[in-house]
C-alpha cells in the first residue's frame, strides 16, 4: 500500500519527534504520532498565543509543552518530560 505525499510527510514528522525525544535520554518507548495527537488535543480551541501546557501522558509521566498556537498551525518549542526515572528536556527549535 503506497503512502500519499501528505501521509509520508506526517510519518517523517512523527519520526523526527521520536528522534528528538530519544536524544534527550527519555528511557521509555515513545510514539511520535501519540505525542502529535496529544498536542493537537491540548491546543484544540485555544486562541493564538504562547502556552505552557501540562499533559498526563502516561499514569506516571507528565509532559510539559511550551507551544505557540497560530491560526492553522503550532510551534512546539521545548518539551519537558517528568518521569519517575528523571526529568528529560528537548528543544524542538534547535
Amino acid at each position: 500500500m503506497a503512502c500519499t505525499a501528505a501521509e509520508h510527510k506526517m510519518e517523517e514528522l512523527y519520526a523526527a519527534i521520536e528522534k528528538k525525544i530519544k536524544a534527550s535520554g527519555y528511557p521509555r518507548e515513545i510514539s511520535g504520532a501519540d505525542v502529535y495527537d496529544d498536542i493537537c488535543d491540548q491546543i484544540e480551541g485555544k486562541e493564538n498565543g504562547s502556552y505552557i501546557l501540562l499533559s498526563k501522558f502516561e499514569d506516571d509521566v507528565i509532559f510539559e509543552y511550551h507551544i505557540t498556537v497560530m491560526d492553522d498551525d503550532f510551534n512546539l518549542g521545548v518539551l519537558t518530560m517528568r518521569t519517575p526515572e528523571g526529568v528529560f528536556e528537548t528543544d524542538f527549535d534547535e
